[in-house]
């Protein structure tokens, strides 16, 4: 009988015990939200803090761009592990107005003498909407206005010639590069920027990549990889010379 009258008691007093763990249970389960850092903030956040500054006389270059950039590191490894002042910072399918909010923390935060910048071929691609060539350069822009303030030498891109993108067949890209890459060009001349120029080594005569330098009409192989890095280090070269 005593046993009996103490169960309703000790399931009461039982009860909190298990709602808690439910709690807790449900808490663990939850994902993580990022649909705030819409600019993918955290792909390079750690290895920003182990990165650290310069060290004294390090001339050091940032690659702020997408996939062209962030594909090279594994397409053509050496190129990286021979010059260890050069950081990618390149996020695969950004567009413009994503690298812009990047620029504080995978740029400026790394204290680089010089900056590359390639920017538009996603926004052509129309990943996230139509966006005009005079958007796609405000966003370049005001980068290089943030360079002007962190005294960065900027180094602006023609960007690589593409005339079919395989996950948006019929968007007939190749005049929308060219374009772009006029108004760019126009725009460092205007202002004495520094041109680094990927499109005219490695287009065909069909106004895209030629066949032997690209895996998919859109980024570079290994070979094409190589002829960026020649004029690459030519344009790093010219612009480490102004500091």
């Amino acid at each position: 009988m005593r046993i009996a009258r103490l169960f309703p008691i000790l399931l009461l007093l039982s009860a909190p015990v298990f709602a808690q763990q439910k709690a807790d249970t449900s808490q663990t389960s939850v994902k993580e939200d990022f649909r705030d850092d819409w600019a993918n903030l955290r792909h390079y956040e750690m290895e920003n803090k182990t990165l650290g500054k310069p060290a004294p006389g390090e001339k050091r270059v940032v690659f702020l761009g997408s996939s062209v950039f962030e594909f090279w590191k594994t397409r053509l490894p050496e190129y990286f592990a021979a010059h260890k002042n050069y950081i990618d910072r390149g996020i695969s399918g950004q567009i413009a107005p994503q690298l812009l909010l990047r620029f504080q923390q995978d740029v400026i935060a790394l204290k680089p003498k010089a900056v590359i910048i390639l920017a538009g071929s996603n926004d052509i691609a129309g990943t996230t909407g139509h966006v005009t060539n005079e958007r796609i350069l405000n966003d370049i822009k005001s980068m290089v206005e943030l360079c002007q303030v962190h005294k960065i030498t900027p180094i602006l891109c023609a960007y690589v010639p593409i005339n079919e993108y395989p996950w948006r067949k019929g968007l007939e890209p190749a005049e929308k590069i060219i374009s772009l890459n006029k108004a760019i060009t126009a725009y460092a001349a205007q202002n004495k920027l520094i041109l680094l120029d990927y499109y005219t080594p490695l287009v065909d005569d069909k106004k895209g990549t030629r066949p032997d330098l690209t895996l998919d009409g859109v980024h570079p192989n290994a070979a094409g990889y190589r002829i960026m890095a020649k004029v690459t280090d030519e344009a790093i070269a010219k612009a480490l010379k102004q500091k």
